[in-house]
């Protein structure tokens, strides 16, 4: 029996569970139904475009950014510090910094939701100290928060595992030469560290602009993201037409997303690490 003849199964369950699916949704949004009519639209495409659906996704793409960026300011460091430990406590620490997504999502959520909401852990902590309360819940910052918590992993595991990798043989030359830690890790690891990087900016915007669970519980439902749109057009409307039509329209934009941060890629080292 041939080797190749192995991948067939796995060509059936790509083909079911993948690509039969995608192209429903792609049929979906070129189509229309209106009572005992149908056929081909691009109505559903156009109508995204409409002022009112742009400054929907505007919103999440720029809590996404905010989101993204707050997690490479945390994250990078985090992975770094692991990365510099002594080699027998790197698996504990990285294990400690996962138990918490072992956890459902919506849990993870409404926990933060009991920490937030105005008589939560937080605002009774800020309270005996003398600063008051705090109005967090169903605002753009619990939005961002929720999104921080729930994808920092996904920033600090490409880039731990590209620091790990690094050749310490050209850190120790750089020192050799005469830098210093700050001008070593600006010339040699940053640079070096760079696909990781990538990786993890990918990893992190793309469930951010998607996201429905987390606007929904800690922004209460007070603005909409793509993700609440395209849930409401499946769950609530039933316009099926019309959230495929914008299902589409994101995966285009997270295609060129990832494109745009491949080109930066020039290794490839920051594509395979899942």
């Amino acid at each position: 029996m041939k080797r190749k003849n192995y991948a067939y199964p796995y060509l059936f369950w790509m083909t079911i569970f993948a690509v039969l699916p995608l192209f429903l949704v792609l049929l979906y949004s070129l189509t229309f139904k209106n009572g005992l009519n149908s056929g081909i639209t691009f109505s559903n495409f156009i109508r995204f475009f409409e002022p009112i659906y742009l400054e929907v996704l505007l919103r999440s793409i720029n809590l996404a950014l905010i989101s993204t960026i707050i997690c490479l300011l945390l994250g990078y460091p985090i992975a770094y510090i692991i990365s510099k430990a002594n080699i027998k406590h790197r698996n504990t620490l990285i294990l400690l910094f996962l138990i918490p997504m072992w956890m459902n999502f919506l849990l993870r959520t409404y926990a933060w939701m009991t920490l937030l909401e105005k008589n939560g852990i937080l605002n009774k902590f800020l309270t005996s100290i003398g600063l008051g309360p705090l109005n967090i819940m169903y605002t753009n910052s619990a939005v961002v928060l929720g999104m921080v918590y729930n994808f920092l992993p996904f920033m600090v595991l490409p880039i731990y595992t590209v620091l790990i990798k690094i050749d310490r043989s050209l850190i120790e030359a750089a020192n050799d030469l005469g830098a210093n830690k700050i001008i070593t890790f600006i010339k040699v690891t940053l640079p070096l560290s760079l696909p990781g990087v990538i990786s993890g900016i990918t990893m992190v915007f793309m469930p951010s602009v998607t996201t429905f669970a987390i606007s929904r519980l800690l922004g209460g439902g007070q603005f909409t993201l793509i993700g609440n749109l395209i849930e409401q057009q499946f769950i609530n409307v039933g316009d099926w037409n019309f959230g495929s039509a914008i299902s589409i329209v994101m995966m285009v934009i997270i295609l060129i997303s990832m494109g745009i941060m491949n080109r930066f890629d020039k290794d490839k080292e920051g594509v395979n690490l899942w």
